[in-house]
């Protein structure tokens, strides 16, 4: 029997469903009976028990308020302070989207207000948070959504249709079998990418690219890997090695799901938009097109943490969060019934961050763990976090009372606002951004229910936003010379953090003859990279000049580590975080390291917990069941 008959068979005969739709996993019932509408909650959720599969009741448009009367009632209705943006109605869907600075007003306490507005309305509020700072991206990002919908509806339905089309019989569950591949990331930091198989299914984690090297992009050339026959890709963060080449498989033709949490929906679109930019200005090869991105969001899927979603016949995929940065996700794997349990890490935390909690590690079975090692060496033990934060505010008061500059090369996403956490408690002299730094922080403040408990309480209790701090200002291009020329102290974070590219390069080139600044590395710095250079000890560096010849440039500045501050788990806490997994897995696949690294970790993991271990070459494919 399909699962829209059983559900039709569950349902009250007064229940007037006029459409029934999936939507990916979601099953979407629409009715006109107001009396179901209003009190179809706990019918809901006894089918749902039932069925395991997560249902939604809409209203059929002809029960809605007109939308006028209705927008008049919510701007009535909701309180002032709830600071409404924009109210816009989807049809299509039977939503009202109310876009206010405090969601929690529109909900009301214990959800009486969302219920007024339900209930008296008869259309299914939205609520969006709309950005403390204003981020073009995040506009962008919602009205191509809502411009969209009508196609996404058909969209959604057909993947729903497609995991829900297959029954498994008892011959096939017989020769099920389980397949990794690894296609990028592999014995090396840059262009993540794995390929997960089984008879019925083919899913992709991660899709980066290597900014560092040449020809840095996933092996999609593998034997194993079709376009055509790949069912869904998972995201499990927004950074260019993990989301990068995402948008090349939508410009060569795949049209199936992106999963990823939302804000890594929104982060994407501005680290893409800026890889092809960056790509251009440096004569690179540009893989993708601007309308490619677009239609990766057009195909996202955004997922909640916590919440079990069936992405193909026979693959369930559960996010939780990885402390990593803002939206960043562990991806728990539940293949077949029963058949076999993969948790991918990809870049983990598990310790406490001024933005995060730390990785989760409740999960009810894992046979497979594939583990990052970035910092998984014998000697990535990395200090206590108050001693790195001490060691960074001391670094820049040395700096400033000499006069000098502070340049913190960092990445947009993560270690940018991360540092920007810090400065807003501790330091009491004006810190520039540039380069997508202020776009990113906007996005984050669209999201603070992603962020740590403690910044939490100070945005939500003490109305204390850390991101709107007065000392931080952002920098348009012209402005940069007046910055460079003044005399007076400052702190600059600039991308990239590897100083790759980007606004970090000026101002090093400014900055550096002159022996009372400091540079600060705060992140971590890929082979091959000029950051990585510095850090070795190079203090007389190629510089590219603005007429394209190669000039060297003398480092006169003092040049800092502070190593404390990463995103990524040393190696004691990657120990521990195994130790702490609520189920002890068979098998530890280690991956996202350099080469020595992987293989010590994969050593001593095997050594100490006395599991089964591997640290696979790219290209490398495994059977896992």
């Amino acid at each position: 029997m399909s699962i829209l008959k059983e559900l039709e068979k569950k349902l009250p005969k007064d229940a007037s469903i006029t459409e029934v739709k999936f939507e990916a996993s979601l099953i979407v019932l629409y009715t006109k009976s107001k009396q179901f509408f209003r009190e179809s909650e706990d019918i809901v959720k006894s089918i749902v028990s039932q069925l395991k599969k997560r249902i939604e009741i809409r209203p059929d448009l002809s029960i809605t308020l007109e939308p006028e009367k209705a927008r008049e009632f919510i701007l009535k209705t909701v309180p002032e302070e709830a600071g409404i943006k924009a109210i816009y109605f989807e049809p299509e869907l039977g939503k009202v989207v109310i876009e206010c600075q405090k969601p929690g007003l529109v909900i009301g306490k214990g959800g009486e207000t969302y219920r007024k507005l339900k209930n008296e309305l008869f259309w299914l509020p939205k609520i969006e948070r709309a950005p403390a700072i204003d981020s073009k991206i995040v506009r962008a990002v919602r009205n191509l959504l809502h411009t969209e919908i009508d196609y996404r509806k058909k969209f959604l339905n057909a993947v729903g249709q497609r995991i829900n089309s297959k029954v498994l019989t008892e011959e096939e569950r017989r020769q099920e079998w389980v397949r990794l591949s690894a296609l990028g990331g592999f014995r090396q930091v840059g262009r993540s990418c794995l390929l997960v198989q089984t008879p019925h299914s083919s899913v992709m984690l991660d899709c980066g690219v290597d900014v560092g090297s040449p020809n840095g992009i996933p092996y999609l050339d593998a034997p194993e890997f079709d376009l055509d026959r790949l069912d869904a890709v998972f995201i499990s963060h927004a950074h260019i090695d993990h989301l990068g080449f995402v948008p090349y498989l939508y410009e060569k033709g795949y049209k199936g799901p992106l999963y990823c949490s939302a804000p890594t929906r929104d982060l994407l679109v501005l680290l893409c938009f800026d890889y092809i930019d960056v790509c251009q200005k440096e004569g690179k090869k540009v893989w993708y097109s601007k309308k490619a991105i677009e239609k990766a969001v057009k195909h996202s899927i955004t997922l909640e943490y916590g919440e079990v979603t069936d992405i193909t016949p026979d693959i369930r995929l559960t996010i939780q969060p990885s402390g990593h940065l803002l939206g960043s996700a562990l991806a728990h794997l539940h293949i077949g019934d029963g058949l076999h349990n993969i948790l991918y890490t990809s870049d983990f935390k598990f310790g406490p961050t001024r933005l995060f909690e730390p990785a989760k590690t409740q999960f009810p079975r894992i046979e497979t763990l594939i583990i990052e090692s970035t910092y998984g060496g014998p000697e990535d033990v990395l200090p206590k976090r108050k001693e790195a934060e001490e060691m960074l505010v001391r670094l820049i008061n040395e700096t400033a009372e000499k006069g000098g500059k502070v340049l913190i090369p960092v990445f947009a996403v993560g270690r940018a606002q991360e540092i920007m956490a810090i400065l807003a408690e501790r330091c009491k002299y004006p810190v520039y951004l540039d380069g997508m730094v202020w776009d990113a922080t906007a996005i984050h403040t669209a999201y603070p229910e992603h962020l740590s408990r403690y910044l939490q309480s100070k945005i939500f209790h003490q109305e204390k936003n850390p991101f709107l701090a007065e000392i931080f200002k952002p920098v348009a291009p012209k402005e940069r010379p007046e910055i460079i020329d003044s005399s007076e102290p400052a702190v600059i974070l600039a991308t990239s953090g590897m100083l790759i590219g980007g606004p970090a390069i000026e101002y090093l080139k400014a900055v550096a003859p002159d022996p009372r600044n400091c540079l600060i590395f705060v992140g971590y710095q890929g082979e091959g990279t000029l950051g990585r250079r510095i850090q070795k000890g190079w203090r007389e560096i190629p510089i590219r000049t603005e007429d394209g010849r190669t000039k060297t440039l003398e480092l006169k500045l003092r040049v800092e580590t502070v190593v404390g501050l990463t995103g990524h788990s040393g190696r004691n806490q990657i120990l521990s975080y195994i130790r702490h997994l609520s189920s002890k897995p068979e098998r530890v696949i280690v991956c996202h390291g350099e080469a020595k690294k992987c293989l010590a970790l994969a050593r001593d993991i095997h050594r100490i917990f006395r599991v089964e271990t591997l640290a696979p070459r790219n290209l490398d494919a495994i059977r896992l069941r």
